[in-house]
């Protein structure tokens, strides 16, 4: 799911095209992504592009009409920019709106169709959209403390609670934990001052050092390598390479339909974290240590072996 280093080179990409240009025409492919009747989408038409921002992990385009389009990617939708009468990419395409200076056209890969187009009615309509998380990097320290201790949770779950913090979700958490050197596991009361200090200046650090490094990655184009898997990040979607800091192998716990990615050498002072449902399963096999996984694979390779 893109996350805020993405949302936000997706809007300053779309504002350098669409201010000042009126909607010509809008079209949905798919009915499923509209999910509001009330205003149509046609009461945008005519009426020039005011603005663009973000809201948490949302696009949000205004129109002078006070009439807003907020649009939620998910997983797997995906914002294009087409010239004028080009051909879009076929069937994963599930809404058209037409400008003057070209097509913006959102597409949705895969057979789950999450992504999500509201049409809403001024800042009130807005602000029900609005799930309330904090800004991290409008933020100070003690907001954002005050705003993560505020339930004690996981820290990999409290840093991806769109109702605590504003867009970092599944794969920046990932990196920003690993940069603080902290356990995706660890409760968020149960950091010590330097370590909640260090989680912040991680998440800022990190959350611009991205959107600089996409907004010279995209120059003047368009956003178009979007995706939560990237070669250069340290341990999100690393699974089983080596860490970038200490050269041992990431590793990962599932649950649900997320993961979390971790080194267990810097973050979790070489404990190895057991989801629910292998810790259950396994119980006191469940390996505690990378040492002893790497005994429990030697042991199945040379059983295999025989």
């Amino acid at each position: 799911m893109p996350e805020l280093p993405d949302i936000t080179v997706y809007c300053e990409a779309l504002e350098k095209r669409l201010l000042g240009q009126p909607l010509m025409a809008i079209r949905f492919m798919n009915p499923f992504v509209l999910r509001t009747v009330e205003p149509a989408p046609q009461a945008a038409v005519g009426h020039p592009v005011s603005g663009v921002r973000r809201l948490g992990k949302r696009i949000v385009i205004g129109f002078e009409s006070d009439v807003y389009f907020v649009i939620h990617l998910m997983v797997a939708g995906r914002l294009k920019w087409l010239a004028p009468g080009a051909k879009g990419p076929g069937r994963i395409v599930t809404a058209i709106c037409e400008f003057e200076a070209g097509n913006l056209v959102l597409t949705e890969a895969g057979s789950k169709k999450r992504a999500s187009w509201h049409v809403v009615a001024g800042e009130e309509g807005l602000a029900e959209l609005d799930p309330g998380g904090l800004e991290v990097l409008e933020a100070t320290f003690d907001t954002f403390y005050q705003r993560l201790t505020s339930e004690n949770r996981t820290l990999k779950r409290a840093l991806t609670d769109p109702h605590l913090l504003s867009g970092i979700g599944n794969s920046y958490s990932d990196e920003i934990l690993h940069a603080a050197r902290l356990s995706p596991a660890k409760r968020t009361r149960d950091m010590a001052p330097a370590e909640a200090e260090r989680l912040f200046a991680c998440c800022r650090t990190l959350l611009t050092t991205w959107i600089e490094r996409l907004r010279v990655e995209t120059g003047e184009g368009f956003p178009t390598n979007v995706t939560a898997f990237r070669p250069d990040f340290a341990v999100h979607g690393r699974y089983g390479q080596p860490c970038p800091a200490c050269g041992d192998p990431v590793q990962r716990i599932v649950y649900a339909a997320n993961e979390a990615n971790y080194c267990a050498t810097c973050q979790t002072g070489g404990k190895l974290l057991a989801d629910r449902a292998f810790s259950r399963l396994l119980k006191g096999d469940w390996p505690r240590t990378l040492e002893e996984l790497e005994q429990r694979k030697k042991g199945h390779r040379e059983m295999l072996a025989r």
